[in-house]
């Protein structure tokens, strides 16, 4: 059976949503961040050394990184679902969007958090970061302009990848310029299986 190691507030949360669009039955070992810190806790480090989530096991397989999970688990229990066939068009873009949400995308919002930490210090760097920020989102915008999901109107393992975009995204309050990423993220949301696998992960709050 998958098991999903799952961090509250964590990219994890998309995982669990993996598991329950596809019907895979799985179990869900928990972890907390710490309350100080708001780091991962030691005890992931016995089930990868980066010590970090998401990360699941399925058998003799122990794998991290979303991308790699999310197409672990659709070529294994997809049954040829949510991703697009290999002879497919729309087959590279798919794996765009699987390398780009974590390899391009959320490096500047992941830049932002940082330098909010800094206060003043980090003041030199904000409009630097804004505008990558405003880059991306709008590369996203642009994608979903007249398309319910990124791959035309197929909800895909690509909307899951790219999820946590759109919700680190609004979080930052960053959506009111890119309403096509606001709808599609209230899309997703919508989703029967995203709203069971927030029920069994628990509170998401990335604000």
């Amino acid at each position: 059976m998958v098991v999903a190691h799952h961090l509250n507030n964590s990219r994890s949360q998309r995982i669990l949503w993996l598991l329950e669009e596809l019907g895979v039955p799985y179990e869900i070992k928990f972890y907390q961040r710490d309350a100080t810190t708001n780091l991962a806790p030691p005890e992931l480090k016995a089930v990868h050394p980066l010590g970090k989530s998401p990360v699941i096991t399925d058998g003799r397989h122990t794998i991290a990184e979303s991308g790699a999970i999310v197409d672990y688990l659709i070529r294994t229990y997809g049954a040829g679902r949510l991703a697009p066939g290999a002879d497919s068009p729309e087959r590279e873009a798919y794996l765009e969007w699987l390398h780009y949400a974590e390899g391009s995308a959320m490096l500047p919002l992941m830049l932002q958090l940082y330098t909010m930490r800094l206060g003043e210090a980090g003041a030199p760097l904000k409009d630097r970061i804004d505008g990558e920020i405003d880059n991306h989102l709008g590369y996203v915008d642009q994608a979903l302009a007249g398309h319910d999901y990124l791959l035309d109107d197929s909800f895909s393992g690509a909307d899951v990848q790219m999820s946590f975009v759109g919700e680190v995204g609004r979080a930052f309050g960053r959506l009111a310029k890119f309403p096509n990423i606001a709808a599609w993220v209230e899309r997703l949301h919508a989703r029967p299986a995203f709203k069971k696998a927030l029920e069994k992960g628990g509170a998401y709050n990335l604000a």
